[in-house]
């Protein structure tokens, strides 16, 4: 996931004051090993962060963070530098992964509708329950922009449940 932060001790010492990652007071839910490395969740002014260590991390450490260059560099950088400014007691701003209230709304829809047109629901059914506030007569349905909507909604439910929802982890793509 991009939204990790993987970091390592670092030895540079500079001019710059250097901020610190304070593991201390990380409970065994907040810090782990895995089969990877050591994983830690933590948590500045309420804000999660999550990171990775691929070797043992070093308590009240200077650290540094690795970004490798792929297709996720972006998402990468911003999560690191969410993380600094949250080190450094600054406001981080949104979560990358963050569904905006639509989105989740339409998000919870698809799934209604795939699951109400896998038990044999029609259309209009469906449309019915999900949007019972929408009466359209039966002569209108054929072509009401309500029933390409409905439509619309099945498929993007299909899409989630045969794996699009892992698109839902990822951070949306930046327009250029």
């Amino acid at each position: 996931m991009p939204t990790i932060v993987p970091v390592r001790p670092t030895s540079l010492v500079g001019s710059h004051t250097q901020v610190r990652l304070d593991l201390n007071e990380l409970n065994e839910s907040q810090f782990r090993q895995g089969s990877d490395g050591w994983h830690a969740v933590l948590s500045l002014r309420g804000v999660e962060h999550r990171i990775w260590f691929k070797e043992s991390p070093i308590i009240a450490a200077a650290y540094t963070v690795e970004l490798p260059l792929d297709r996720d560099f972006e998402f990468r950088a911003a999560a690191g530098t969410r993380l600094w400014r949250g080190l450094n007691g600054r406001p981080q701003g949104a979560p990358p992964h963050a569904i905006s209230a639509y989105r989740r709304r339409r998000i919870a829809l698809a799934l209604r509708a795939a699951d109400a047109s896998t038990d044999g629901a029609t259309y209009r059914e469906i449309a019915e329950v999900l949007l019972p506030a929408q009466r359209i007569s039966e002569r209108e349905w054929p072509t009401h922009e309500l029933r390409d909507q409905i439509i619309r909604l099945v498929k993007t439910g299909f899409a989630l449940v045969q794996g699009g929802y892992r698109a839902l982890l990822r951070p949306p793509p930046r327009k250029k």
